[in-house]
């Protein structure tokens, strides 16, 4: 059994970079119908294949398998081929990315269907990033794991500035490219400092030297750290780029300028999640870096709350949404900071499920409204697009975290983890994001209601307005099922009786971490509370845009320093524009006026014109005159003849 695993492993990791190839390659020759059909084919095929391997792997018990490919660096003494791990990690992780992508995929082509650029490239670029995740999350060592980490930054920043027609689009593209690059300097000097201190790259390596490794210091500067804690370090801030922490978060709102699939994906199933997954997948390490798990911990926690807070003035509903992905990838990272990374990776599978649906569902509604993406241009769209309002709402239902809706399932578990970790931080952690599911509920409700209830803001978009076709709707409902049941479904496996049996290993809790016990032993105040703050959040959210809808009117003008902080992001593009792009750019002017055109462009002038008047200027002396020129010589024959007499 385990061969035939093994190779529909292989299989469903590389069938979408053959939907990509083929549909790249041939779509421009064959049309776009042509690029749709293998994309979608390569991505049928994963999907297929993934969910055998995962049946087969809880049925037959296998904790890790590593599937060889081919050799891939030689360099010296360093050798890294090029291997598929395979373990409950990376194969639930696995089914999560290619069901997610392949209804994005087979959505986009309902999305797209008015496009007027040809949409063959975008099918593959689809493709591509799914692939480039897979890579990621099937690596068996850093090296392998920081290739698939670009190149899910090179297909982000294709998808992103995807028109590129829109000077918005390609300054979105490199905003979120250089970014991460930023971060992934940090993720990179990681590496490298692993593998001096292990002499390693691939995980069973570096785990098994990690006991060696306790008393180990790194020294840099003239101060000396903690091995473990200072890598753990350079990790997490890797990790804070692509998943949109805070002070690395500002290139994830202006990703919205991609099509919206775009931001279904790489929100709910791709990109983002990459932090969680590495720290997970890094757990061994982590886990003796305490230090480190607390700063992840205020990082995550003050992350959701930053979030939450922005999400609730943005007009744009596709912004509103990407910053409460930025709000529960803080939830996700404070789960790490506590130990609990199975409860991080349940609820990024869960999430998975209803921010898909709620970012499709909002695509639906913009594609009805022909582009149109601000919620006070809206209202009452519930009689126009009645699936697509029932479907938002199971979203937002999952994602205020409402019993039984998996949202509640997820994200209470990190909350009791928060705080049975019995730490100062897990208390903050649990205050700040107890708050937070206040916040997320009364945002998620004010998007419904500004979009889909109460009398229609402009009636002309209202009357254009219309349901979105089946191939539209069929994913959303696909990924509405997942939001209903996937909580109560899943956890008996993530977190529940069965999570020894389900994670094998392939996660790490050191032997004084009982997070995974404690949370389950959580006060019921305690445990109550995020859903009792979740339902007044609604009563609020309805209170203020259906009942009395003046309140949010009257506190915008009253209070027009505060929603001015909030509706600029509590100013970190203006912050950042301030400190690094305006100096940026006056250096780069100086270096183009006078390094470039005066130095490097003038020299090559400025010789020439010497040159040019030194030519003029001796020029007199060549006059033809036969004369003149054995004159000359004579003078020059005279004075060799003195100089040598001089000094002999």
């Amino acid at each position: 059994m385990a061969p035939i695993t093994s190779s529909l492993f292989a299989i469903s990791v590389f069938a979408p970079l053959g939907g990509f190839l083929i549909a790249g390659l041939l779509g421009r020759v064959l049309g776009d119908n042509f690029a749709k059909f293998i994309a979608i084919l390569g991505m049928l095929i994963a999907v297929v294949f993934s969910w055998c391997v995962l049946g087969n792997m809880l049925h037959s018990g296998i904790s890790s398998t590593i599937v060889p490919l081919f050799d891939w660096i030689h360099a010296g003494s360093f050798n890294v081929s090029w291997y598929l791990r395979m373990d409950m990690l990376s194969v639930s992780m696995l089914t999560m990315v290619t069901s997610v992508s392949l209804l994005v995929h087979i959505y986009s082509i309902g999305y797209m269907s008015h496009e007027t650029m040809p949409t063959y490239r975008f099918f593959a670029y689809l493709s591509l990033f799914t692939f480039s995740m897979l890579m990621l999350i099937t690596s068996d060592n850093l090296i392998e794991l920081f290739f698939g980490w670009e190149a899910v930054g090179l297909s982000s920043y294709l998808l992103i500035g995807y028109w590129y027609t829109r000077p918005s689009a390609v300054a979105a593209a490199i905003k979120a490219f250089v970014v991460n690059r930023i971060a992934d300097l940090f993720f990179l000097i990681g590496i490298c400092v692993l593998f001096i201190l292990s002499g390693s790259v691939f995980y069973d390596d570096i785990f098994h030297k990690i006991p060696e490794l306790a008393n180990t210091q790194y020294h840099l500067f003239g101060y000396a750290f903690q091995a473990y804690e200072f890598i753990a370090l350079l990790l997490f801030i890797g990790a804070m780029g692509k998943s949109a922490q805070l002070f690395l978060h500002v290139w994830l709102p202006d990703a919205m300028e991609g099509p919206t699939p775009v931001s279904a994906l790489i929100h709910a199933a791709t990109m983002v999640t990459a932090g969680i997954f590495l720290m997970a997948r890094m757990s061994p390490l982590v886990e003796f870096a305490p230090h480190v798990k607390m700063f992840i911990v205020i990082m995550g926690a003050t992350t959701a709350f930053f979030a939450g807070t922005v999400a609730l003035a943005q007009p744009d509903i596709k912004k509103s949404i990407a910053y409460s992905t930025c709000s529960q990838l803080g939830y996700m990272f404070v789960a790490v900071g506590v130990g609990a990374y199975q409860v991080a990776m349940f609820h990024l599978t869960t999430h998975a499920f209803f921010k898909a649906l709620l970012f499709l569902g909002a695509g639906s509604v913009i594609h009805a409204l022909h582009d149109e993406q601000n919620m006070f241009k809206m209202g009452g769209l519930s009689k126009k697009l009645p699936a697509t309002c029932l479907l938002m709402w199971i979203g937002c239902l999952a994602l205020g975290g409402i019993f039984p809706f998996a949202g509640y399932w997820s994200k209470d578990a990190i909350l009791e983890a928060a705080w049975m970790s019995g730490s100062t931080v897990g208390y903050y952690a649990w205050i700040m994001t107890a708050i937070t599911a206040f916040l997320t509920a009364f945002y998620s409700w004010r998007i419904l209601f500004l979009v889909f209830h109460g009398k229609p803001r402009d009636q002309k978009i209202y009357d254009h307005a219309h349901e979105s076709s089946f191939v539209m709707t069929l994913p959303m409902c696909v990924l509405a099922t997942g939001a209903t049941i996937g909580g109560f479904t899943l956890a008996p496996y993530y977190i529940g009786k069965y999570q020894l049996a389900f994670w094998n290993d392939s996660i790490f809790n050191a032997p004084t971490n009982h997070i995974m016990t404690l949370m389950h032993h959580t006060p019921y105040l305690i445990a109550k509370a995020p859903l009792a703050l979740g339902i007044l959040g609604i009563i609020v959210a309805f209170i203020c845009y259906i009942a009395a809808p003046r309140i949010p009117v009257i506190m915008a003008s009253g209070l027009k320093g505060i929603y001015q902080f909030l509706l600029n992001a509590w100013y970190f593009d203006k912050l950042y524009d301030f400190i690094f792009v305006r100096p940026y750019i006056a250096l780069s002017k100086i270096l183009w006026k006078v390094g470039d055109q005066e130095i490097v462009e003038g020299m090559p002038v400025a010789v020439a014109r010497i040159t040019d008047r030194s030519a003029k200027g001796i020029s007199w002396i060549q006059n033809g005159s036969f004369a003149f020129y054995a004159f000359t010589m004579a003078i020059g024959l005279v004075v060799v003849l003195a100089t040598f007499l001089i000094y002999h």
